[in-house]
């Protein structure tokens, strides 16, 4: 998929975060994305290669996608924090795109640990502007006991979750959508495993699916 890529830094809470951002090559961009790694502790980085094809299938929709490192990832500053600040860099990353794309729709997509943050952002809040019209959480894992920050949450929620998800198994994960008020959606993808070995091309065909989140 041609593309428009740029290497930057960005200003967080805990010094710069690197980052970059793909444009479609050609054409309008239709929105703008925001796309959140996995675990910074167990080798997660915005090149993953399951983030990498998010990040693909928004831009084939038609989306300026930013992938960054969270704090103390690669030539991030700063150290893991444990989810909270990861969440700030998170929201610091949005207010830069927000600022970049003033006038387009905003998607928030996350892979794992990633997917987390963006929920949380999504649901517990953003900064001022305009609020992110949906968030896409590919492969969420129910091991972590905490999803307060669900309950209530009426932003357009999307679960992208692998058949065989060994962190987060569709046995814990369909009753606790099933439990979520509307709008939300959740899309199976026959896969090996957490990393949807053997469906990544799938992954993204289904994530390029989706569309742009338009108003």
């Amino acid at each position: 998929m041609p593309r428009r890529i740029e290497s930057l830094f960005l200003n967080g809470p805990a010094g710069r975060l690197e980052a970059l951002l793909e444009e479609p090559e050609g054409g309008i961009i239709r929105e703008a994305a925001l796309v959140c790694h996995p675990h910074p502790q167990h080798g997660g980085t915005m090149h993953n290669k399951v983030v990498y094809r998010i990040a693909r299938g928004l831009r084939r929709a038609g989306a300026a996608a930013l992938r960054f490192n969270f704090r103390g990832v690669n030539l991030s500053d700063g150290e893991y924090a444990h989810g909270e600040g990861e969440l700030d860099d998170a929201r610091a990353a949005l207010i830069w795109l927000r600022e970049r794309y003033p006038n387009l729709p905003m998607t928030l997509a996350g892979f794992s640990f990633g997917s987390r943050v963006v929920l949380k952002l999504a649901c517990k809040g953003q900064p001022g502007g305009p609020q992110a019209l949906r968030a896409i959480a590919v492969g969420f894992p129910t091991v972590y006991p905490d999803r307060s920050f669900l309950d209530g949450c009426t932003i357009q929620r999307i679960f992208v979750q692998s058949t065989h998800d060994q962190y987060g198994p569709l046995a814990e994960l369909e009753p606790m959508v099933a439990a979520l008020p509307e709008p939300k959606q959740l899309i199976l993808i026959e896969a090996q495993d957490h990393f949807f070995a053997g469906a990544l091309e799938d992954l993204e065909e289904k994530i390029a699916g989706l569309g742009p989140g338009l108003s």
